[in-house]
């Protein structure tokens, strides 16, 4: 892809005036973009906002309220990126865009200071993060966000934050960067080592998946290697342009993985996974980490893209009383499938658990409309890209759905349960965990 480098404009690369012809006279992207198709507005497709960026990179359009909207209405899924044959990397251009806005304070006050509370101030702080966490898991545990809902009070005091109460995460029962030891002994010879990030979102309110995904580790040969004191890799902060804090998160994070002995570092987060494989390229004009954050990329692999290569063993299918087996199928987490393109490992895995009838979901790597604070910032659209993917959920019927992302997780699962549909929703590594069962 031949691209036109232009200052001032967060360092970013713009593709020339001849790729953004030929993106007009292409369009293979636009059928793959959620935006594109919930409202059919050029501006809101890929290529539409490629021209946008491209023009106000070079000064013939201001940095409007209008450009600022159309970056923030993207879900930057990178579905595009799959289906681009000039290989365009949008992903960056949009995330670029963002942090300009971000840098010159174009967003409205109160995105600004949601931003900055959550990603710059929660999020860059493990210890904020939990006591947050810790108070969440007490208006949950203690009844008063059920009395709220059943009662109405909720939607009186605040409608906006009663449609948003569902996509709450359930707080753990205990986080599992305080549970877990630094380092886990493999069951049996050890034929790997292997580091492991607990995250945020994942450590307070998805501890168990944190577990399975080390006790699957432990019983394929892995000694866990748990860095203590660990915060945020930074994936949220940058995808929403908030690059300061996104560095600073990202620093830590190359500083405590960087670390001699290991083998790979193993993912159960498709957000946190790629951005840890762009850290090279993050630190590229830093002569104290380029380094250090290029190992820490390169060892740096999803969990099944991990046991797809290294091998997987499962001993245990639940047996079922139904006269056929139960139905599983996957669904495709953007980061996952279209940043890193891990996209058939996933797959061979769960075909490979026996005692299941695996079904291709529809569609299956449509975003479901999470997409990080995606579903709180744009909530209605995000939820008319919801609808989509429970339809097509709701068409195969399937038993269990597994997928790899916390965010997903928790979208999909409003989607279920605002549509009543009985369908078991796992995480990859707990897929994985209960076929390791003896």
């Amino acid at each position: 892809m031949t691209t036109t480098s232009v200052k001032g404009f967060a360092g970013v690369d713009v593709p020339n005036d001849d790729v953004i012809t030929n993106c007009m006279h292409c369009g293979l992207c636009l059928p793959t973009c959620p935006t594109y198709v919930l409202t059919g507005l050029e501006r809101s497709s890929p290529r539409g906002r490629i021209r946008l960026i491209k023009s106000v990179a070079s000064g013939d359009l201001p940095m409007s309220e209008l450009f600022v909207e159309e970056m923030n209405f993207c879900l930057d899924c990178q579905a595009c990126e799959t289906a681009c044959p000039a290989g365009v990397r949008y992903g960056s251009l949009v995330e670029a865009a963002r942090a300009q806005a971000f840098a010159q304070e174009r967003e409205s006050r109160a995105t600004r200071l949601l931003k900055r509370f959550f990603l710059g101030t929660v999020f860059s702080s493990h210890r904020r993060l939990k006591g947050l966490a810790t108070l969440l898991k007490v208006y949950q545990r203690s009844g008063m966000a059920w009395f709220l809902r059943r009662t109405g009070i909720l939607a009186a005091i605040s409608p906006k934050l009663a449609r948003l109460d569902p996509l709450t995460p359930q707080i753990s029962d205990s986080f599992s960067s305080d549970v877990l030891p630094e380092v886990l002994s493999p069951y049996g010879e050890r034929r790997y080592r292997v580091g492991f990030l607990t995250g945020c979102i994942m450590d307070v309110a998805f501890g168990n998946v944190n577990m399975d995904t080390i006790e699957v580790l432990r019983r394929h040969g892995c000694e866990v290697i748990v860095p203590q004191s660990q915060s945020c890799c930074g994936s949220l902060a940058a995808h929403y342009g908030d690059m300061t804090s996104a560095r600073r998160m990202a620093a830590g994070a190359v500083d405590l993985f960087k670390r001699d002995g290991l083998d790979w570092i193993v993912m159960n987060s498709a957000g946190c996974g790629a951005f840890f494989k762009e850290y090279g390229h993050l630190f590229a004009d830093d002569p104290e980490r380029a380094s250090a954050a290029e190992l820490v990329a390169a060892r740096t692999k999803d969990l099944t893209e991990f046991l797809a290569s290294t091998g997987f063993r499962p001993r245990h299918a639940r047996p079922s009383g139904n006269k056929r087996p139960p139905r599983v199928t996957y669904h495709d987490a953007c980061h996952l499938a279209h940043t890193q393109k891990v996209v058939q490992e996933p797959r061979r895995l769960v075909q490979s658990v026996p005692g299941y009838e695996y079904v291709e979901l529809p569609e299956a790597s449509w975003c479901c409309g999470s997409a990080g604070i995606y579903n709180i910032v744009e909530h209605e659209a995000a939820m008319q890209i919801l609808e989509r993917k429970v339809d097509n959920i709701a068409s195969i019927a399937p038993d269990v759905l597994v997928t790899g992302n916390p965010g997903c997780m928790v979208q999909i699962r409003h989607g279920l349960e605002r549509r009543g549909l009985n369908v078991r929703l796992l995480h990859t590594a707990t897929f994985l965990r209960e076929a390791c069962d003896p």
